[in-house]
């Protein structure tokens, strides 16, 4: 139980790495709150969660919509006296093709939700965080945000900038004891993975269940002292 007493917000929560983390912080003892837009996944999710035991509050929102993250923050802080960590996982994976044709509203709305997204939500729960004495930020990044490769257009760049914000946060963050990290999965069994490489056999990839020790990790008071780090989540596998 490394997380027993602490309340922990997961985006994108309603599938593939999120479930899983949402999953993991459960067992643990966390009291999980998993957003997404389709609240059926979500609802889908939390009977899971709760089948094996644990606590979770589906909430419905759009990161990429300021208003709804903000009305997300509000719900959570009218239930719970803080949060304690945040995982930024939501991410849209966007169209694999050159940039010169890439379409501008698929760019848009790649931006909008793996970089306004995290930025909306981490600005609208520092407030619930910083008054709890210390926290985890973890922002979900990927290996073509820290080198880029050809037809990854929005997504690459969005994950680079992730990487960029995490740093600023965690040198911002220090004095109040807020941590903030970036994880990049690797090649995982999800549905994403599968509509960027769909010749690629997905029973060579671990599952996202197998890829959660370091979302564990970083949440629990054993990284208490680590921040502006990228991780890599393989190297906990076998921890």
């Amino acid at each position: 139980m490394r997380l027993q007493g602490k309340v922990a917000l997961v985006t994108g929560g309603s599938q593939g790495v999120g479930r899983a983390v949402a999953a993991a912080y459960a067992r643990e003892g966390a009291t999980v709150i998993v957003t997404a837009r389709h609240l059926e996944r979500l609802e889908g999710t939390a009977a899971e969660i709760r089948k094996g035991g644990g606590n979770v509050v589906p909430l419905r929102a759009d990161v990429a919509d300021r208003q709804q993250v903000q009305q997300l923050a509000g719900e959570i802080k009218r239930r719970f006296d803080g949060l304690h960590v945040l995982v930024n996982n939501a991410s849209l994976l966007g169209p694999r093709v050159p940039i010169v044709e890439y379409p501008e509203e698929d760019w848009q709305g790649v931006i909008a939700v793996n970089l306004h997204g995290p930025f909306f939500v981490i600005k609208a729960c520092l407030p619930l965080m910083i008054p709890t004495g210390g926290g985890s930020i973890i922002n979900v990044s990927s290996g073509v945000g820290r080198i880029g490769k050809p037809r990854w257009g929005a997504y690459a760049a969005s994950k680079f900038a992730l990487e960029g914000l995490t740093q600023v946060l965690a040198a911002e963050l220090l004095p109040f004891h807020i941590r903030v990290n970036a994880v990049n999965p690797g090649g995982t069994r999800t549905g994403m993975r599968a509509a960027a490489y769909p010749e690629e056999d997905p029973l060579t990839l671990p599952t996202p269940e197998q890829i959660t020790p370091v979302f564990v990790y970083l949440a629990s008071d054993e990284s208490r002292d680590v921040t502006g780090k990228s991780f890599e989540a393989r190297d906990f596998m076998s921890r």
